[in-house]
């Protein structure tokens, strides 16, 4: 008699390559090894672990495995997005310089390879309209065609699909729901960050990122937040280098591209349009030697951070010593080459962003703000002459600190030297006086008067006054 243990074995073995078989043992779509049951019993004795336990049959699984796919695609929300394909994305943008265009091109590659192979996680960030969900549905739509289950879902729609579970009408348990999310085969969220910032909502994406980068999950995440911005729990799982891709886009809204909207409204850089390094007079004829070294090495200063720019330059000196010109053809050196500057007279900027709370205003104050703080290259003109209020206060030292901590290429103006400016904006005067970070020239030259010294002026006038009193 053959021992209990080789019985086991000797069943369960059969049980296996039965199921195994099982697509090849229907007929009339009844399956043979489990007569349409779906669920079979291991001939096991009394006693045993696996006794009385029912395990789906393949064809069973089969089933649930279609059923699953159906319910992804329900829970989805790609009916809109279907027309977002690898096809339909324009890598090389519309209108975009050389810089922007080749950022492009990289997120677009890397979007491609991860639809062919989806391992690890990818968040794609970048302001409103810049590609990043068109990218994100384009995996989704690319896996779906090849039979590869995939949830995408916008994060506020998610847990509104998951609150609805706690309705009496509802057909699907939070349980269900839940489980479908998380242990989804491939999940996108899109829009992380714009979703209320309930203990709730945050409880709820922490268990979900948190479960997925536990069991090394494929996950693609879009957000239009700094990452700084987002739950400190949900970004060091988005932050793991051993696990996640950030792929940062810096194209601007599509939906606004065409020719020359690189130049955007905000700039007010076609008013500088003459100051260039050519134009510079550096006053040679005009200034004491002193001045001119000094004016001749703030030239040389901003023509080598045009070519190369990199942290922070200010210059600070009073009004028509020329700070303001070197400024603007900074920004045009830039321009010309094919990269983009964005110049803007700060009390303007402030103006510009109270201009959003307008109920006529065609842009929101998120997407205006994020224009400025991610631009390329920005050039703030006149700091310290905005008003004062608190809330001017805090919007600038958001850019600043933003800006900073990004190591953004940022070149600042102001009149006030920077221990004047110290006493009265403390905070914003510690993010220049790093000077690890950021360049600091005072330029001491006078008001540009027309290319004749202020002293040989009075001079002439003294003799003109004399010659007509000899008269």
């Amino acid at each position: 008699m053959p021992s209990t243990s080789n019985t086991e074995e000797r069943q369960t073995s059969n049980f296996k390559r039965q199921t195994s078989k099982s697509p090849g043992l229907r007929s009339n779509d009844v399956c043979l090894v489990c007569k349409g049951a779906g669920y079979l019993v291991k001939d096991v004795p009394f006693g045993h672990p696996d006794f009385g336990k029912l395990y789906p049959c393949q064809c069973k699984i089969e089933e649930l495995d279609a059923k699953r796919l159906s319910d992804l695609r329900d829970l989805s929300q790609l009916g809109e997005l279907s027309r977002m394909t690898f096809q339909s994305f324009k890598p090389e943008g519309i209108g975009l310089n050389a810089e922007k265009r080749e950022n492009l091109r990289r997120a677009y590659e890397r979007a491609k390879h991860f639809a062919q192979e989806s391992v690890g996680w990818l968040i794609l960030k970048g302001g409103y309209g810049c590609g990043k969900t068109h990218l994100a549905a384009a995996i989704s739509n690319y896996r779906i065609a090849n039979g590869q289950p995939v949830l995408f879902v916008v994060v506020p729609d998610l847990l509104d699909h998951l609150r609805a579970t706690f309705a009496p009408t509802s057909q699907v348990s939070y349980d269900e729901r839940f489980e479908e999310v998380r242990t989804a085969p491939l999940l996108i969220l899109d829009d992380l960050g714009t979703q209320s910032a309930t203990p709730w909502a945050q409880e709820k994406l922490y268990q979900i990122l948190n479960y997925r980068y536990n069991a090394r999950l494929p996950t693609i995440v879009t957000t239009n937040r700094e990452l700084e911005e987002i739950d400190l729990r949900l970004r060091s799982r988005l932050v793991d280098p051993d696990l996640a891709e950030i792929v940062t886009i810096l194209a601007p809204d599509f939906r606004r591209s065409g020719v020359g909207q690189d130049q955007s409204e905000l700039s007010s850089l076609s008013l500088h349009s003459d100051k260039t390094f050519q134009t510079f007079d550096l006053r040679a004829h005009e200034l004491p030697r002193e001045e001119h070294e000094n004016l001749k090495r703030a030239f040389a200063i901003a023509k080598g951070y045009a070519e190369n720019p990199v942290d922070w330059l200010v210059f600070t000196g009073p009004y028509g010593c020329g700070k303001t010109h070197l400024a603007a053809a900074i920004a045009n050196y830039r321009q010309d080459r094919g990269y983009s500057a964005l110049f803007v007279v700060v009390p303007d900027l402030l103006d510009h962003l109270r201009a959003t709370f307008s109920p006529q205003s065609l842009v929101s104050y998120d997407q205006r703000f994020e224009e400025v703080r991610n631009a390329s290259l920005l050039i703030l003109d006149d700091l310290g002459t905005q008003s004062a209020t608190t809330w001017a206060q805090e919007k600038l030292f958001q850019l600043f600190n933003h800006r900073y901590n990004a190591r953004l290429p940022t070149v600042i103006t102001m009149q006030e030297s920077v221990e004047e400016f110290e006493k009265t904006n403390p905070r914003l005067s510690s993010r220049i006086l790093d000077f690890s970070r950021c360049t600091v020239f005072a330029i001491i030259a006078p008001s540009y008067r027309g290319g004749v010294r202020p002293e040989k002026r009075a001079g002439e006038r003294r003799s003109r006054g004399a010659r007509e009193q000899r008269r």
